[in-house]
């Protein structure tokens, strides 16, 4: 265990915004007048408890200037619906982008917030017919409802996860496509894609080998990095945050995991 101490928390964010956007990303600002490298992703890009996540590791290996675009927990839906954060990782020399999970996204089935994905709004119509039997009020988040939903029927579940993947393909397809500048896919994780099954605390979630697969054609390159024995071995080992966050962050990487990540990264960018 490492924290600092009661009373003490996570690192010195810097929380910045990037002209009209909404969103609020980890800081200092970047300059955007030269030459960058735009890194897309969830709460490892951003970097939660750790004092220099993934980006800012490659920036220091490599002397490139790097737009870290991280969103704790986030979805395709929060960036495709920023244009003023499109128009910065358009303007690019390449991106980065972290693979999310499929659960954070709004459709058919369920609504998320806008912005921060992982908010579960409202149920729509087809769900509330396929589980007449769950009051979905009673949930905040989307991993929380998906399991609850799984746990009361793994059949009726699969239709809403054959939902969300067929969702989640066409819209990373979309947000590639807009960004027209080369894209990256990173894969980083204690365990390559899974062929197949759900399992409910993976991140990302509800992503599969096959999903990948038909991801990696419209993409300039595929960067898959399992987070070594040793890495993980760590445990929170370097990590800044307080002594209540001490189970949040025994579910994240640590600073050895973002270096091994870092390393491979800033090799592939360089060439």
């Amino acid at each position: 265990m490492s924290f600092t101490g009661p009373g003490a928390g996570a690192p010195d964010y810097a929380p910045c915004r990037y002209g009209a956007s909404k969103l609020s990303f980890r800081g200092p600002a970047a300059r955007l007048d030269q030459p960058y490298w735009a890194m897309l992703g969830g709460t490892m890009t951003y970097g939660k408890f750790v004092e220099h996540a993934y980006p800012a590791l490659v920036a220091r290996a490599t002397g490139h200037t790097v737009v870290n675009l991280g969103i704790p927990n986030a979805g395709v839906d929060a960036y495709l619906g920023d244009p003023e954060v499109l128009a910065i990782a358009a303007g690019a020399e390449a991106v980065v982008l972290q693979i999310p999970g499929a659960q954070n996204l709004s459709n058919r089935y369920y609504r998320v917030h806008p912005r921060r994905n992982d908010r579960f709004l409202t149920a729509r119509p087809l769900l509330r017919m396929l589980f007449r039997e769950v009051d979905f009020t009673e949930f905040n988040f989307t991993r929380h409802m998906l399991t609850e939903l799984r746990r009361i029927s793994p059949l009726r579940f699969e239709r809403v996860a054959d939902e969300l993947r067929a969702a989640w393909l066409e819209r990373m397809h979309a947000l590639i496509e807009v960004l027209a500048v080369p894209v990256t896919l990173l894969w980083a994780g204690e365990n390559p894609p899974p062929d197949g099954g759900v399992d409910m605390a993976a991140d990302p979630l509800l992503v599969t080998r096959a999903m990948v697969d038909a991801l990696r054609p419209a993409a300039a390159a595929y960067a898959e990095v399992i987070i070594s024995a040793e890495a993980r071995a760590q445990g929170t080992e370097g990590m800044l945050f307080s002594a209540l966050d001490l189970p949040a962050a025994r579910l994240l990487p640590g600073p050895a995991a973002h270096a091994e990540v870092a390393a491979h990264l800033a090799a592939l960018l360089a060439r």
